[in-house]
């Protein structure tokens, strides 16, 4: 069973504040919302975390092994660094689903995303050390089948990024209406699913459903391991075992290490 900790990290006053006292450049905003991600990525990956971007004022980041001071940490150093501040929510569950869930309502019951005197609020629950299991967190790295030759080597750019996000849609509504999975684009043609305890043959449904739906061939790698960077580089090496095999799917495990 996993037991998947999820941090939801929300910009305080963000609308409000691109607009304030008049509207800001765009081009300042993208820099701004970048390299915040960019910070907090290796933040929490100095941490065996994962974050994902999101919508950019909203981010989602997987955080088995971060305690409560190991947030307020990071809290800081971006407080200290930037000229906006951001609430975090922690929460746990057997499905990432149920985790985000809690996190989420947390967070706004502390008040709303808009609200002027919500600063810097940090709630919830991190799992405790002697309950983590080295199965507690489960990643899955999706690829397009064959990408750069079906599609960046004989399309413009647009055109393949079409083709790749409408793959990415595909999966990303399905793995979490079926499968209470959260799944993320992380450029090129690759996304991260946070799973629960799925098995091989939920992964080929996965897969079938998005080549019925939008003809876009997936293969699939996936880890388990105690800290989302466990996780993933196994999942990391099990997607290079479908390269070499042929294989759609591949659970890294005891036995295939």
């Amino acid at each position: 069973m996993t037991n998947t900790q999820i941090t939801h990290i929300q910009i305080d006053n963000y609308g409000p504040w691109t607009v304030t006292p008049e509207p800001r450049r765009e081009v300042d905003l993208q820099t701004l919302q970048s390299r915040l991600y960019a910070d907090l990525a290796q933040l929490f990956g100095n941490r065996d975390g994962y974050i994902f971007f999101s919508r950019f004022d909203n981010m989602i980041a997987v955080t088995n092994g971060l305690d409560e001071a190991a947030h307020a940490l990071i809290q800081e150093s971006v407080g200290n660094r930037y000229p906006v501040t951001m609430s975090l929510s922690v929460a746990t569950g057997t499905t990432p689903v149920s985790a985000l869930g809690t996190a989420t309502e947390q967070l706004q019951e502390a008040g709303s995303a808009q609200d002027k005197g919500r600063r810097e609020v940090l709630r919830g629950q991190t799992i405790d050390d002697e309950f983590r299991k080295p199965t507690d967190v489960q990643l899955a790295h999706f690829d397009v089948d064959d990408a750069t030759e079906k599609y960046t080597d004989q399309l413009n750019e647009f055109d393949t990024f079409i083709q790749i996000e409408q793959g990415y849609a595909a999966l990303m509504k399905y793995m979490r209406e079926a499968h209470d999975s959260l799944s993320f684009f992380v450029g090129g043609d690759n996304v991260i699913a946070v799973c629960p305890d799925l098995d091989e043959a939920d992964y080929h449904d996965a897969i079938d459903h998005v080549r019925d739906a939008v003809d876009v061939e997936l293969k699939v790698g996936v880890g388990r391991g105690r800290t989302a960077a466990t996780a993933g580089m196994d999942a990391k090496h099990a997607l290079e075992t479908c390269r070499a095999t042929g294989e759609a799917v591949t659970i890294e495990t005891e036995t295939t290490k």
